[in-house]
């Protein structure tokens, strides 16, 4: 951020008062610019023993399998987001019963936020951010085409579960995958 959303002003990097980070601070209006976690948020869709996955028409990660999901936008609720993008991405319309996951991702400055959901009906089709969309089994799962860690951790957990009998409600939190230096296989 190089000017202040208020009144222009150029803003500086400091620690306003009361504070303990470094903030985008107008030294002209005094406007504090908080920067904050960007909330992800989506459903895992239920029909009877399979699950509805979507893969990737766009970046990050095209071309592999997900579950239907993307950014908040302001004014609606979680749920309602995850409803939203559900629809946008795979035409499918679906009924949230519960929230299911929530995984933070401090080094991209997300929180992922998955719903159980079930499905309302076998109605559905790619939108603009998917090339194609199907339900899966858990033998099925394209495990290894999966686009994010938090989708297969949503993933494994509700199949174990599903298994046990039971379904909780569940948060962790993902560290950066290390990656080895060039030339250090």
């Amino acid at each position: 951020m190089k000017y202040c959303a208020h009144c222009g002003h150029e803003v500086e990097l400091r620690i306003p008062d009361g504070d303990s980070r470094i903030r985008h601070v107008c030294p002209s209006c005094g406007a504090i610019h908080y920067q904050n976690p960007r909330m992800i948020v989506g459903t895992l869709p239920v029909w009877h023993e399979q699950v509805l996955l979507c893969r990737r028409a766009i970046e990050p990660r095209h071309g592999y399998w997900t579950l239907p999901a993307g950014f908040m936008e302001n004014g609606e609720s979680a749920a309602e987001g995850a409803i939203r993008e559900t629809l946008e991405e795979a035409s499918a319309r679906v009924e949230v019963i519960a929230p299911y996951t929530m995984v933070s991702v401090p080094f991209i400055d997300q929180i992922h936020l998955l719903f159980l959901a079930r499905l309302t009906d076998l109605d559905f089709a790619p939108g603009s951010e998917s090339l194609e969309v199907k339900l899966f089994s858990e033998q099925d799962i394209p495990w290894n085409e999966l686009a994010f860690r938090s989708v297969a951790m949503t993933l494994d957990i509700f199949f174990r579960e599903r298994r046990e009998g039971r379904f909780g409600v569940h948060h962790f939190t993902l560290q950066p995958v290390p990656v080895a230096p060039p030339g250090t296989a």
